[in-house]
């Protein structure tokens, strides 16, 4: 083999080793901004809140029952 073949070869694995490095820690980034993101626990709370809202509501209608009509 040439040389130039070899340093042809060298160099495209060293540029895709690079390529999957720099894949890896852009990956490891954004799950860690992703952990540290607040969206998590605000859609836990509104649901939380929607949840009991709901509960409350159904309590509501319940505990009034339907209404009785004389004639």
């Amino acid at each position: 083999m040439s040389s130039a073949l070899i340093h042809d070869k060298l160099f495209i694995k060293t540029f895709w080793e690079q390529k999957i490095v720099n894949h890896n820690h852009m990956s490891d980034v954004e799950d860690q901004r992703m952990k540290g993101s607040a969206l998590t626990r605000l859609r836990d709370e509104w649901l939380q809140r929607l949840e009991t809202r709901t509960k409350h509501l159904k309590n509501f209608s319940d505990n009034r029952g339907p209404k009785l009509t004389t004639a």
